[in-house]
Protein backbone atom coordinates (compact mmCIF):
# COMPACT_ATOMS: atom_id res chain seq x y z
CA UNK A 1 0.00 0.00 0.00
CA UNK A 2 2.67 2.75 0.73
CA UNK A 3 4.78 1.75 -2.24
CA UNK A 4 1.68 2.42 -4.31
CA UNK A 5 1.00 5.74 -2.24
CA UNK A 6 4.94 6.44 -3.13
CA UNK A 7 4.60 5.75 -6.70
CA UNK A 8 0.75 7.50 -7.10
CA UNK A 9 2.10 10.61 -5.45
CA UNK A 10 5.03 12.30 -8.33
CA UNK A 11 2.04 11.84 -10.53
CA UNK A 12 -0.72 13.35 -8.21
CA UNK A 13 1.90 16.32 -8.17
CA UNK A 14 2.42 16.39 -11.73
CA UNK A 15 -0.87 16.47 -13.13
CA UNK A 16 -2.08 19.35 -10.84
CA UNK A 17 1.13 21.57 -11.74
CA UNK A 18 -0.88 22.67 -14.94
CA UNK A 19 -4.09 23.58 -13.10
CA UNK A 20 -2.12 25.87 -10.63
CA UNK A 21 -0.17 27.87 -13.41
CA UNK A 22 -3.45 28.46 -15.11
CA UNK A 23 -4.25 31.97 -14.25
CA UNK A 24 -8.10 32.93 -13.29
CA UNK A 25 -10.55 35.14 -15.22
CA UNK A 26 -11.35 36.78 -11.53
CA UNK A 27 -8.34 39.18 -12.39
CA UNK A 28 -10.40 40.76 -15.26
CA UNK A 29 -12.94 43.58 -14.97
CA UNK A 30 -16.02 41.87 -16.86
CA UNK A 31 -17.78 45.01 -15.80
CA UNK A 32 -16.28 47.46 -18.18
CA UNK A 33 -15.95 45.68 -21.60
CA UNK A 34 -13.38 47.26 -23.64
CA UNK A 35 -13.30 47.19 -28.10
CA UNK A 36 -10.04 47.96 -29.42
CA UNK A 37 -9.66 48.69 -32.72
CA UNK A 38 -5.86 48.57 -34.25
CA UNK A 39 -2.57 46.72 -35.66
CA UNK A 40 -1.37 43.54 -35.05
CA UNK A 41 1.87 43.85 -33.86
CA UNK A 42 3.11 40.36 -32.44
CA UNK A 43 1.29 37.04 -32.18
CA UNK A 44 1.94 33.93 -29.99
CA UNK A 45 -0.36 31.12 -31.89
CA UNK A 46 0.28 28.56 -28.97
CA UNK A 47 0.49 27.71 -25.50
CA UNK A 48 -2.12 27.98 -23.04
CA UNK A 49 -4.03 30.53 -25.08
CA UNK A 50 -2.96 32.22 -28.35
CA UNK A 51 -1.55 35.98 -27.72
CA UNK A 52 -1.37 39.12 -29.68
CA UNK A 53 0.15 42.62 -29.26
CA UNK A 54 -2.63 45.00 -30.70
CA UNK A 55 -1.64 48.41 -31.57
CA UNK A 56 -3.63 51.33 -30.96
CA UNK A 57 -4.32 54.79 -31.32
CA UNK A 58 -3.27 55.46 -27.63
CA UNK A 59 -1.14 52.41 -26.81
CA UNK A 60 -0.04 48.68 -27.05
CA UNK A 61 -2.19 45.94 -25.68
CA UNK A 62 -1.39 42.91 -24.69
CA UNK A 63 -4.64 40.57 -25.64
CA UNK A 64 -5.28 37.43 -24.49
CA UNK A 65 -7.05 35.03 -26.46
CA UNK A 66 -8.43 31.61 -26.48
CA UNK A 67 -6.67 28.52 -26.34
CA UNK A 68 -5.69 27.97 -30.18
CA UNK A 69 -7.82 24.74 -30.45
CA UNK A 70 -11.04 26.47 -29.90
CA UNK A 71 -10.47 29.20 -31.99
CA UNK A 72 -9.79 26.83 -34.91
CA UNK A 73 -13.32 24.94 -34.30
CA UNK A 74 -14.79 28.32 -34.01
CA UNK A 75 -13.32 29.35 -37.32
CA UNK A 76 -10.76 31.39 -36.75
CA UNK A 77 -7.59 29.54 -36.09
CA UNK A 78 -4.66 31.58 -34.33
CA UNK A 79 -2.39 31.26 -37.30
CA UNK A 80 -4.55 33.48 -39.74
CA UNK A 81 -3.87 35.92 -37.53
CA UNK A 82 -0.73 38.21 -38.81
CA UNK A 83 1.81 40.87 -37.89
CA UNK A 84 0.15 44.09 -39.68
CA UNK A 85 -2.99 42.83 -39.87
CA UNK A 86 -5.93 45.01 -38.74
CA UNK A 87 -8.78 43.60 -35.75
CA UNK A 88 -11.28 44.86 -33.96
CA UNK A 89 -11.51 43.06 -30.22
CA UNK A 90 -13.72 43.44 -27.51
CA UNK A 91 -12.94 41.80 -24.23
CA UNK A 92 -12.10 43.20 -20.09
CA UNK A 93 -9.03 44.96 -19.21
CA UNK A 94 -6.94 43.31 -16.37
CA UNK A 95 -7.82 45.24 -13.21
CA UNK A 96 -3.88 45.52 -12.41
CA UNK A 97 -1.95 45.44 -15.44
CA UNK A 98 -3.74 48.25 -17.54
CA UNK A 99 -2.18 47.22 -21.21
CA UNK A 100 -4.34 43.70 -20.49
CA UNK A 101 -7.30 42.69 -22.20
CA UNK A 102 -8.75 39.41 -21.83
CA UNK A 103 -11.06 39.38 -25.45
CA UNK A 104 -14.11 38.23 -25.79
CA UNK A 105 -14.19 38.46 -29.60
CA UNK A 106 -12.29 39.06 -32.17
CA UNK A 107 -12.99 40.19 -35.67
CA UNK A 108 -10.30 40.65 -38.51
CA UNK A 109 -10.89 43.82 -40.63
CA UNK A 110 -12.95 42.36 -43.74
CA UNK A 111 -14.80 39.68 -41.99
CA UNK A 112 -18.38 39.99 -41.31
CA UNK A 113 -19.51 38.77 -37.92
CA UNK A 114 -16.89 38.20 -34.97
CA UNK A 115 -15.45 35.35 -33.99
CA UNK A 116 -16.31 34.42 -30.12
CA UNK A 117 -13.68 33.15 -27.89
CA UNK A 118 -15.04 32.52 -25.02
Amino acid sequence: MLRRLALALPLLSWTAMPAAAHHGWGGYDAAAPVTLSGTIERVAPAGPHAMLWLRTAEKTWEVVLAPPSRMANRGLPATRLQQGQQVEVMGYPHRQHADELRAEWIRPAGAGQPTQLR
